[in-house]
């Protein structure tokens, strides 16, 4: 079985502020993926992902993404 870490996805707002948008366990496949993409859905949502976090003192990956607006 392959090890999960604890990812939190905080959405940045257009009027500057932050929303926590989602927090799970991800496998080792889904955290390479990130390598190799810029989007990613959530709820039927796309969202950019703009930066990321290692959290060293509790082992976690904060990603900072803001939502795609489709026109």
């Amino acid at each position: 079985m392959e090890a999960a870490m604890k990812v939190y996805l905080v959405e940045k707002l257009p009027e500057g502020g932050l929303r926590n948008l989602d927090e799970r366990n991800w496998s080792k496949t889904m955290m390479d993926a990130l390598n190799h993409v810029n989007y990613l859905t959530v709820g039927g949502e796309e969202y950019e992902t703009i930066e990321g976090r290692l959290n060293v003192d509790n082992g976690s990956v904060e990603l900072l993404v803001t939502k795609v607006l489709n026109k």
